[in-house]
């Protein structure tokens, strides 16, 4: 007898009224006595400016799951909508294909005895399209499979490149084709989608703004290949050619020429963050605000610095993609700037999607920003795990 797909989230509550979630705790300039947390002088390379932020208190979180350790260990599986067979837990043999793959709707198990903690914006690459995960959540250890919500990045495919999904690096090769024989999920880690895709998945739920925001994304990175190449061969392909015809949002940023752009802001921010975090550590770093050519676009907060250490790396490197295709007139953003925007979490309206015993999501919308806010309801818990505000 074929398995019922789970739907996680068993009840959505819509509220409109002045609401502000925890991070409403710091004053401009200072830290507030019990306030919470505090914005640092801020870190930055070229257009990129990243304000590490530091809290009065962190949370054990050891026990979640990442995405990237889960397909590692081959502990978290994802498929196809409608290939559910091969989810089951105990049963042999490989998934039984079916045609009731649908392009906002996979599938997934957490074989783990830890709980899994998935965050809006990781890029899972593979079956018939590539997909990014479009809202912050919590699966169960040990689960049943859970129908998972997402959005397509990569327009242009209907074909299964493989059965299963897995980090992008190990689904597909440097020219951007499927790598023949290669297991998703095996090695490498899940890409993060630069802030302006991630607020199309998360704030608007529109596949087509999401589609939309890739190709424009896509063509940016072109154009800013383009203009770094130092080619002397006019009659050769473009360094662009590759990135104009793939319809893939992960190949995009695997690109050796949009690495290399990515790197040249993201690693000298990475590394003196990672220097920070070992610094701080004492006094628990656990997120930044982000400003990209002197504005401020995006914050992401963590209940511990180890879960900000684990997602850093593509965290910056999401960050860094962003500064590298938005032209504007740069001017810095000062710290009471940074600490201002992480203080105001005043909104009028929110939304609550919840799984009892397991996850609360709160969406809070106010003026010119969205947040959005992962308590843990587990045992022991209670705390939120993750804190995203973007700025409209």
């Amino acid at each position: 007898m074929r398995p019922t797909v789970l739907m996680a989230v068993v009840s959505i509550l819509v509220v409109t009224l002045t609401f502000g979630v925890h991070l409403r705790r710091v004053q401009a300039g200072q830290e507030v006595s019990g306030s919470g947390y505090t914005v640092l002088d801020p870190i930055r390379n070229g257009s990129l400016t990243v304000f590490p932020v530091v809290a009065a208190k962190s949370y054990s979180t050891g026990q979640f799951l990442t995405l990237d350790e889960g397909f590692r260990s081959g502990e978290v599986v994802v498929t196809e909508y409608g290939n559910v067979r091969g989810l089951v837990r105990g049963q042999s043999g490989p998934p039984v294909q079916h045609d009731g793959a649908e392009v906002n709707r996979l599938v997934l198990i957490n074989n783990s005895k830890r709980p899994l903690l998935l965050l809006a914006g990781e890029i899972v690459a593979g079956g018939k399209q590539d997909r990014v995960i479009g809202k912050d959540r919590i699966v169960p250890a040990e689960s049943d499979p859970v129908d998972l919500n997402v959005f397509c990045v990569e327009p242009g495919r209907w074909v299964a490149s493989s059965t299963n999904f897995g980090a992008s690096g190990t689904t597909y090769g440097s020219a951007g084709k499927t790598a023949v024989g290669r297991s998703a999920g095996t090695a490498g880690g899940t890409l993060m989608a630069q802030p302006s895709v991630r607020a199309k998945a998360m704030a608007d739920k529109d596949q087509g703004q999401v589609w939309a925001e890739v190709r424009k994304q896509q063509e940016s990175m072109a154009v800013e290949v383009e203009g770094g190449s130092t080619s002397a061969a006019p009659a050769a392909a473009p360094p662009s050619a590759p990135l104009r015809t793939t319809s893939s949002y992960a190949v995009v940023m695997e690109n050796k020429d949009v690495k290399e752009k990515v790197d040249a802001i993201a690693k000298p921010i990475e590394q003196n963050y990672q220097s920070l975090i070992q610094q701080l550590r004492d006094r628990k770093a656990v997120g930044v605000v982000v400003a990209v050519n002197g504005r401020i676009i995006w914050s992401d907060i963590f209940a511990s610095t180890e879960l900000l250490e684990k997602y850093w790396p593509k965290l910056v490197r999401s960050y860094a993609s962003e500064a590298v295709v938005v032209r504007a007139k740069s001017t810095e953003v000062s710290l009471p700037q940074a600490q201002a925007f992480l203080a105001d979490m005043e909104g009028r309206r929110q939304t609550i999607e919840s799984e009892p015993g397991v996850f609360r999501q709160t969406e809070v919308s106010g003026d010119g920003f969205k947040a959005f806010a992962l308590t843990s309801l587990l045992p022991k818990t209670g705390f939120e795990v993750h804190v995203a505000k973007m700025a409209d």
